[in-house]
């Protein structure tokens, strides 16, 4: 930024906004076809084999030019909390209704909102996790954001009884997270995530859980369900005293990412604190398009729309796991959840053993990846020493010819950079003879 502009400080770049630019820089185009883009962070959104048609028009009542509620229309609220019932809590006597239920303009407007509600609190948060965290854990300074060190050799998970450690010992009132993880691919699920949630309730922390991703699933289904969705909501006793905060949306699950409408899930108080955030942050999400959506919710359309993204996705998460093994990249924790392999490099020759190092040969044979240290979240850069610089997230969000085609280049990039290094070697041989 030009520091002759008094006023504004020099604002970060996401991970994935980064590397657009500089690949914008390079020539690329989302409309041509020579470009791969594996550091996308959004589903392919064309017609999958089995889903519920794509939808093409949409018709605008004149009434809803006009501001919508801060919160959402009551029918789509009341659509998203029938949804979570009929899914999570057939068996439960306490269901969320529409007051449990804000409606919002996309993820990153819902955890802004989330955030500036929050008080004078220790937050924790966990590394590696989704890059926007950063700079929403910096801006609001009324909480003070604890880092939560993961590991490759523990499949980038914590035992509860660490967790109840952290929480406990380091006073946290809230604990932020994606579930599944972006960019791991790690999903806490059934008893494990029970215990979490029980553990939030006793001890009064807070649990923010972006699940964005929680249709990506692929083990098996459970019971005699014909596809599996994971959320914290099944494992709620009291939706309005279980402190669990749930953000999800069209983004990924639905896979209309340019809509951007989001919702979140909490008790009634939550609501109510997070609606005076959205007063003065953003207002509202777009008004027309939420009546549209709430046929998208009926469990029907739901049901199908998950079997076929899980079908699709799986075989790609296989396809891609498969590739890059070949090409000697591991991936030490291969994802059961979401769409990206978090890629360990550090096997590669140099100088691709570097993150942003890879990126960066990958844009000359037209190729997007997202360099690891974009994942390690350091609000205010708190920390001087920057974690996964030897990582990547490769994305496999996108349709499988594009996919084939990008890990071709990536192929590519590694085989001219052995080619280079041997040359190297043969060479230094040569003057030493």
């Amino acid at each position: 930024m030009n520091k002759s502009i008094p006023g504004f400080r020099e604002v970060p770049r996401t991970g994935v906004i980064y590397v657009m630019h500089q690949a914008a820089q390079m020539g690329y185009t989302s409309q041509d076809p020579n470009w791969i883009n594996l550091g996308q962070g959004a589903p392919e959104t064309n017609a999958l084999a089995g889903a519920p048609q794509r939808i093409t028009q949409l018709t605008i009542d004149p009434n809803e030019h006009e501001y919508g509620p801060v919160t959402g229309q009551k029918i789509l609220r009341q659509k998203v909390a029938d949804l979570y019932n009929k899914l999570y809590r057939q068996e439960k006597s306490s269901q969320y209704t529409w007051e449990n239920v804000s409606i919002c303009g996309g993820g990153r407007v819902a955890l802004a909102r989330i955030v500036a509600a929050l008080g004078n609190i220790n937050m924790g948060h966990f590394l590696p996790d989704y890059t926007a965290y950063e700079e929403l854990l910096s801006i609001f300074k009324a909480f003070i954001p604890i880092p939560i060190l993961l590991e490759p050799e523990y499949h980038y998970s914590l035992p509860i009884e660490q967790i109840k450690k952290e929480i406990s010992g380091r006073g946290l009132k809230a604990l932020l997270m994606s579930n599944p993880c972006n960019p791991t691919g790690q999903v806490i699920k059934g008893e494990k995530l029970k215990e979490w949630v029980q553990l939030a309730s006793e001890l009064r922390c807070s649990l923010i859980l972006d699940e964005f991703y929680s249709h990506y699933i692929y083990d098996e289904p459970k019971n005699h369900q014909t596809f599996n969705i994971v959320s914290a909501a099944e494992y709620v006793e009291d939706v309005n005293q279980d402190p669990i905060i749930i953000l999800d949306g069209l983004t990924k699950n639905w896979r209309y990412p340019g809509w951007r409408i989001s919702w979140t899930i909490a008790p009634k108080d939550v609501i109510h604190a997070i609606a005076s955030a959205g007063s003065f942050l953003d207002g509202g999400a777009n008004n027309p398009f939420q009546k549209e959506i709430v046929k998208l919710l009926d469990i029907d359309y739901v049901s199908q729309e998950t079997n076929a993204l899980q079908s699709c996705f799986r075989y790609k998460r296989d396809y891609m796991l498969a590739r890059l093994t070949k090409m000697g990249i591991e991936v030490e924790a291969p994802p059961t959840g979401a769409f990206y392999m978090w890629a360990n490099l550090s096997n590669l020759p140099a100088p691709l053993n570097d993150g942003i190092a890879f990126f960066e040969a990958g844009l000359k044979e037209k190729v997007i990846t997202v360099p690891g240290v974009f994942f390690d979240v350091n609000p205010e850069k708190r920390r001087t020493y920057a974690r996964y610089r030897q990582y990547a997230r490769i994305s496999f969000g996108p349709e499988l010819e594009k996919l084939e085609n990008g890990l071709d280049a990536l192929e590519r990039v590694i085989t001219n950079a052995k080619n280079h290094h041997n040359e190297i070697l043969k060479s230094a041989a040569t003057t030493i003879i």
